[in-house]
């Protein structure tokens, strides 16, 4: 099986400007296939923005709005499949969630947050209740979780118990919170023997600095690439059959013992 490039778009878009952020993903998904890339990824709340206030109501659709739509067009124009983050409207609910759109434009996955950090994320946003949400992209399980999700190490736990290969994290890091993305992340894809691709905003927003330093992260614990601090697009592989030697090599999943862990829950 070939291995799955994959573009990391690190970069805040243009905050409340939806189609301006629209432009700036097709770009980026342009110079991604260029690459050979099969699939991008691009930051938390990335269609719009995330430091926007009373602007979340106003800008949150459903997931099969037109923001949607609009990431549809741009993974069929260049042939390769997105992630991206918005806020999703549910009812009178708010949701801070991301979509996995393929290269046939196929709606694939929609995953809502289930940890939301600090008073701006839960003033504006339901916390959603299903952890593990999955999709198949070319013979990959393909994973999905948001920001400070990935830094309770039961999600990342529950994803590899569930099959997962590739776990997809759109963040919003900000100072002084960066030895996430520098430790943290790393350290996820090891101890449960998966690729991690953690992809940041960049700069200032707000009240918030984020910090950048996006990775793709192999389950052996090195960084396979790194973006920066600034506006960046990097890529990097995913092989399937460096991650079936790995999970042979390193029997985490295989060496549990459940009947300890009763108290966890």
């Amino acid at each position: 099986m070939p291995s799955l490039r994959t573009a990391l778009l690190q970069s805040s878009g243009r905050p409340g400007a939806v189609a301006e952020n629209l432009k700036v993903l097709d770009e980026a998904a342009a110079r991604a296939a260029g690459a050979g890339a099969r699939l991008l990824v691009s930051p938390e709340l990335f269609l719009t923005g995330y430091a926007i206030g009373d602007a979340v109501p106003v800008l949150a659709e459903p997931a099969d709005g037109p923001g949607a739509e609009g990431v549809a067009e741009i993974a069929v124009r260049h042939g390769l499949a997105v992630l991206y983050g918005y806020p999703e409207r549910d009812g009178e609910r708010i949701f801070n969630a991301s979509q996995l759109i393929g290269p046939d434009g196929a709606r694939l996955a929609n995953y809502r947050k289930t940890h939301l950090f600090g008073c701006f994320e839960q003033e504006w946003f339901t916390p959603g209740e299903q952890t593990v949400v999955q999709a198949d992209l070319d013979g990959l399980r393909i994973g999905l979780l948001i920001c400070y999700d990935v830094e309770f190490p039961e999600n990342v736990r529950a994803h590899a118990l569930a099959g997962t290969d590739l776990l997809l994290v759109p963040t919003a890091q900000m100072h002084p919170f960066q030895f996430v993305a520098e430790s943290v992340v790393p350290v996820r894809a090891f101890e449960s023997q998966m690729y991690v691709a953690y992809v940041n905003r960049t700069g200032p927003e707000g009240e918030f600095e984020f910090v950048g330093l996006s990775c793709l992260a192999g389950p052996d614990g090195t960084v396979r690439t790194r973006a920066g601090r600034g506006e960046e697009l990097v890529v990097g592989d995913v092989d399937p059959e460096f991650l079936a030697a790995s999970r042979a090599a390193n029997p985490y999943l295989q060496d549990r013992r459940p009947g300890l862990y009763g108290s966890l829950a």
